[in-house]
């Protein structure tokens, strides 16, 4: 199976593309684009990144869109014509593109005009020399285009003002690149083909180097390991969770594509009534989430009323799944949900639960070719059973931090073995549970409280919906746990949510505090913001 690593993204693209020709790749608002709209579009944009711009193979192209058809023709074109791809978050605020625009080196930009505003105002700062602007309904039929996009910007306004030197409409670039074929580029599988900047929520963003090696592997991994589960030609896979994630990314773009799969886009995946609304009569087969997305999903009364007969197959990562929100999904859907975990760095998956061997409170056990083991402070390798950081070691793990020897040097040791940063346990049968990131340990006296176990617990209750724990200095040096609550009952008393965790929880991890809010931060991913919760509490 190894051999089979030394391919590249694109090798996978064209082979996809010429074999499911006429299957259905893509759907977004009503309008699909089969495999063989997905081949010609992205060679004429990368005849149009070779013919009609300065940029060279290898230089970095920043792809700033949600959810929408323009992505995949975009990021595949790019690959197409050589570039490494830096996937860019829409929800940047100004300050956060200027960073990755600027640390990446990025000369060109792929933005939708809706989020354009943000870059617009710091691209003078960055290296940027080509801006290519689309607006969302760019690759539909003509009239529902025309229709779309004046609605957007003219009726609902969702269009800020934003201005760019020299800017190249989408429509426009694809025109150009129709008048050339692109030239194929000679690309090696270790090369660097995507800079995925990490979340930056435990500090400034990095830029995991992902290879076509690393790429390639991960999809190779996941499809064995999902053997059972996924079909060829045959998924249909919803996809809320953003592209420009990796874990979207290496699932719907690699793994799914790969097979001949249809991914079935959610440009907005917080506006539940427009998801539910796009979700039906759709035969989906694979749902692709996280735990947040599965309880707000699992309250809306239309969702409920959704024909779930197809569905095969329900995939979480991202963040800890509670037993609560698995349990409702399996009642509503009836399909369990494998969990998974990963990281950005390890393009992203590690391990995952496998349809019908699911063990509930674990993310599974290492896919293909992987391997896993638990260190104690000082790197030695601890028994199964014992909780330590867990490193990962496999053809799936980055290249190194883009220019940052030093955190590189800090993660990843001379054997290959990668750092996560996450405690865990192995399991005498292989499977691994996540207790906790290691930043996120809670110091009671020195007793060690992970906040996932207390949440789990938390929203085990009725009345709470989400819950996100921290640890905040006490008067003796320590910390106690604070609780941060979303309910559906506003009567619900700090009493009550004590007494209850007394009831499941050891007396040092019962929460000393609560604090009850109408929703918790989160990152575009739909993952709460602990750091955020533990920064804004007084020292």
């Amino acid at each position: 199976m190894s051999a089979d690593y030394n391919r590249t993204v694109v090798e996978v693209f064209e082979q996809a593309c010429k074999q499911y020709a006429d299957s259905a790749a893509f759907t977004c608002m009503g309008h699909t684009l089969t495999y063989r709209d997905i081949d010609q579009l992205s060679a004429r944009f990368a005849s149009y990144l070779q013919n009609h711009t300065a940029l060279e193979p290898g230089d970095r192209i920043a792809v700033q869109l949600p959810n929408v058809l323009q992505y995949p023709v975009a990021v595949f074109g790019a690959m197409r014509a050589g570039l490494v791809v830096v996937n860019t978050n829409p929800l940047y605020t100004a300050h956060e593109i200027k960073h990755q625009l600027k640390d990446s080196g990025a000369k060109a930009l792929v933005v939708l005009a809706n989020i354009a505003k943000a870059a617009s105002e710091v691209i003078k700062d960055t290296q940027v020399e080509q801006v290519i602007v689309t607006e969302l309904a760019d690759l539909h039929p003509p009239v529902k285009r025309v229709l779309l996009n004046f609605a957007v910007k003219y009726v609902k306004k969702m269009v800020p003002p934003f201005s760019f030197d020299d800017p190249v409409g989408l429509r426009q670039a694809l025109a150009l690149g129709e008048q050339k074929a692109f030239s194929p580029v000679a690309v090696k599988p270790e090369d660097v083909i995507v800079l995925q900047y990490t979340g930056g929520t435990t500090g400034v963003a990095k830029g995991a180097m992902l290879t076509n090696r690393n790429l390639v592997a991960n999809k190779m991994q996941l499809c064995e390991h999902l053997s059972e589960a996924l079909r060829e030609n045959q998924e249909v896979f919803i996809t809320p969770l953003p592209l420009y994630h990796i874990y979207a990314f290496t699932l719907h773009c690699m793994a799914g594509l790969s097979l001949g799969s249809q991914s079935v886009l959610i440009p907005n995946p917080r506006d539940i009534p427009a998801f539910v609304k796009a979700l039906q009569g759709v035969p989906f087969t694979v749902f692709v989430g996280l735990n947040t997305l599965f309880n707000a999903l699992c309250r809306n009364e239309d969702f409920l009323k959704l024909d779930f007969s197809s569905l095969r197959l329900t995939s979480s990562g991202g963040m800890a799944l509670t037993a609560a929100a698995a349990e409702r999904w399996k009642k509503v859907t009836g399909s369990e949900v494998c969990e998974g975990y990963g990281l950005t760095e390890t393009s992203p998956v590690v391990c995952a639960n496998q349809p019908g061997r699911i063990q509930l409170g674990t993310v599974g056990t290492p896919v293909p070719d992987t391997e896993c083991k638990v260190i104690d402070e000082e790197g030695n390798s601890l028994p199964n059973g014992e909780s330590g950081e867990l490193c990962t070691r496999g053809p799936q793990v980055m290249k190194g931090y883009w220019q940052r020897p030093d955190a590189t040097a800090e993660a990843l040791d001379s054997e290959g073995w990668f750092k996560t940063g996450d405690m865990a346990v192995i399991q005498d049968d292989g499977y691994v549970k996540i207790v906790d990131r290691k930043k996120d340990m809670i110091n009671v006296s020195g007793f060690k409280v992970f906040p996932n176990e207390v949440e789990d617990v938390l929203c085990s209750h009725e009345d709470i919906t989400e819950a996100a724990v921290v640890g905040i200095p006490d008067d003796e040096g320590s910390e106690v746990v604070k609780a941060f609550i979303v309910s559906t009952n506003k009567d619900l008393t700090l009493e009550q949510v004590r007494e209850f965790a007394k009831t499941k929880l050891t007396a040092y991890k019962v929460p000393h505090q609560v604090e009850f809010r109408d929703e918790l931060p989160k990152t575009n991913v739909g993952k709460v913001l602990r750091r955020e919760l533990r920064d804004a509490e007084p020292q």
